[in-house]
């Protein structure tokens, strides 16, 4: 199977202190990669992570807070000074061009690779914002303070695997099997038909990560988010202050768990915990009574999708 990981850049934080890093995920999906969200110090943790700036070339911005993208400016910089030439793509909401136009030009001078921005779909539909061979990339209407998303990454579908023993058996040239791959079948010199489904192997099925950062909950949200491999959600307070959570546009642990319960996700990674706790194992125990397979999200550690 080949790679779909998770490395934690970031976990986030409401309010960052010195016990976790901003928001800034990374995935790695088939050796490409895809970095969601970008708080301060991004471009340390993914050099502390053992990544290669050279295969990043999307960036995707949940929402125009700073705690999601101050590391921004330092992680183009870096890449400019690296000797970066290909483009770098920005997926956020409509006004981060103008804010980050006169920042490139001052202290990018000489930036010698393309920023392209995509704004980001407002509203509550789940739009498309990006696919290649390798992934679709789908928006999540969330609700914050401030036009928000999440994202939901679908691996493409793999082409089924050809039996190598029938290659061999039936002599089968090396032209025929990329089409046999694709739904063909294949006839033998003496006119016997074999069909597509004795020449192969189904392929693995195809994987799906969903990113929602800050919002309040929204179980709405379940059916676009029907049987993921893998949620991560935001937790930012226990259920104990679901008040404070509504009225900042949060959602609690239980929360989070209500909502990969109800989507029927595969697992729960939750964060963006408030700084009033010192240690998030009460909001994992919250989530664990709703939803068992929950986990911490922390700096450094790596998830297989």
């Amino acid at each position: 199977m080949e790679k779909f990981d998770v490395h934690i850049l970031g976990c986030g934080s409401a309010k960052p202190t010195q016990r976790h890093n901003p928001s800034a995920q990374l995935v790695n999906l088939r050796e490409k990669l895809y970095l969601i969200d970008c708080g301060e110090g991004t471009q340390l943790q993914f050099q502390r992570a053992r990544q290669s700036f050279s295969r990043l070339n999307h960036i995707f911005l949940s929402h125009l807070h700073g705690d999601h993208l101050f590391g921004l400016i330092g992680l183009l910089s870096t890449l400019s000074l690296s000797g970066r030439t290909s483009p770098m793509h920005l997926y956020a909401h409509a006004p981060l061009e103008g804010l980050l136009r006169p920042w490139l030009d001052f202290f990018c001078t000489g930036i010698h690779f393309e920023v392209v921005f995509h704004p980001l779909p407002e509203g509550n539909e789940s739009q498309l914002v990006f696919a290649d061979r390798s992934v679709q990339v789908w928006s999540i209407p969330l609700r914050h303070r401030v036009p928000s998303c999440g994202f939901l990454f679908r691996e493409t579908p793999l082409l089924p695997h050809i039996r190598r023993d029938m290659i061999d058996f039936l002599q089968i040239p090396y032209y025929a099997i990329n089409g046999i791959k694709q739904g063909e079948g294949w006839t033998t010199p003496e006119g016997r038909h074999y069909a597509h489904e004795e020449l192969v192997i189904p392929a693995d099925p195809p994987r799906s990560y969903a990113y929602c950062s800050d919002t309040s909950y929204l179980p709405a949200n379940a059916p676009l988010l029907s049987g993921v491999d893998l949620l991560y959600h935001e937790a930012t307070f226990g259920e104990d202050l679901a008040a404070r959570a509504a009225e900042t546009c949060h959602s609690t642990a239980r929360q989070a768990a209500l909502l990969a319960k109800e989507a029927g996700v595969k697992r729960l990674l939750i964060g963006h915990y408030s700084s009033r706790y010192s240690d998030e194992q009460c909001l994992l125990n919250e989530a664990r009574q709703v939803f068992p397979d929950t986990l911490l999200a922390n700096e450094g550690m790596t998830l297989q999708v």
